[in-house]
């Protein structure tokens, strides 16, 4: 069982990073205080995991074989990567990650499937589309049909907080039962745990991270990036919600702040794309880019370390 403490501390880097994209919109917007965000997100995260997050431990277990070492490899790896970049401040992709960290390992015990790896590289380029689709079109709409409908809810602030408080829920929802997999799910194919106790651990951790570590990033995402008002803020947290909710069914454990990034910049082009603060973007493409080829490099020279000791 000692190969767990990986996971967890995995879990841990990602829900201290991932908060941002789960509260983050909310949290600056001033709609919601952190605490009541991250109450709320920490117990419904748990609840999408259990409900719906074994569907993506097959995916991660279509990837390669796995054993009790390469596991611990693959999420410290994983996991030191992401506390790095919680550290600097930057929202990244856990999926990007572990997948980084598998992709490495196995390039030594020749155990990287490519045909499952196709299908995630796929979702990384579609994932901030989704968002930003998801969030451009109801934003837009205020700005064609000023004083009716939307528009007129969208002035009601205690509606906002309303709307706001349900959404964060739903995203937490989603994002438990979409990246629980990136905690647990080499655990699984290792024949450690069962889906069960995977999903619960993995959210527990997820958890922890979320209540301990998590202000570092969420100004990044909630208001250096595009500056927002409460309304974007819901539209926001409801697009990236969406686009998690969908890659969840399909059992393609996709990475939050691509869809919340999107979102964002969907946002931004709405308002006008000056109003995109170009370097905080900068800083969030390097922590996509970097993120997965960094893991790989650390699963790579573990794995090389324990064949030499071994």
């Amino acid at each position: 069982m000692w190969t767990l403490i990986a996971g967890v501390f995995m879990g841990w880097a990602l829900g201290a990073n991932d908060a941002a994209n789960l509260f983050g919109p909310a949290v600056e917007s001033r709609a919601i205080r952190f605490w009541t965000a991250a109450t709320l997100a920490s117990a419904l995260v748990v609840l999408g995991a259990v409900m719906v997050g074994s569907r993506g431990f097959s995916t991660y277990g279509a990837i390669g074989a796995q054993t009790l070492i390469s596991s611990f490899i693959v999420m410290l790896s994983a996991g030191i990567t992401v506390t790095g970049m919680t550290v600097l401040g930057l929202p990244v992709s856990g999926t990007q990650a572990v997948v980084g960290a598998i992709i490495g390992g196995g390039l030594l015990t020749g155990g990287v499937n490519v045909q499952p790896l196709i299908k995630i590289f796929i979702s990384w380029v579609l994932t901030p589309l989704g968002g930003l689709v998801a969030a451009y079109i109801p934003y837009k709409l205020i700005t064609l049909y000023p004083g009716r409908g939307i528009s007129r809810f969208a002035a009601h602030t205690k509606f906002i907080r309303i709307g706001l408080i349900l959404v964060t829920g739903y995203a937490a929802y989603s994002y438990g039962a979409n990246n629980v997999a990136n905690v647990t799910g080499v655990y699984v194919k290792a024949g450690l745990l069962t889906p069960l106790p995977a999903a619960l651990i993995g959210a527990a951790a997820i958890a922890l991270g979320i209540l301990t570590f998590s202000r570092n990033v969420i100004r990044t995402v909630g208001s250096r990036l595009v500056a927002l008002d409460p309304f974007a803020a819901l539209v926001v947290v409801l697009g990236e919600s969406i686009t998690l909710n969908i890659y969840a069914m399909i059992g393609v454990p996709v990475s939050a702040s691509q869809a919340v990034v999107g979102a964002v910049i969907g946002i931004g082009l709405v308002k006008g794309a000056k109003t995109i603060n170009s370097s905080a973007l900068t800083r969030v493409l390097f922590g996509w880019l970097g993120t997965p080829t960094i893991s790989c490099a650390l699963a790579l020279g573990l794995t090389f370390l324990v064949q030499s000791i071994g």
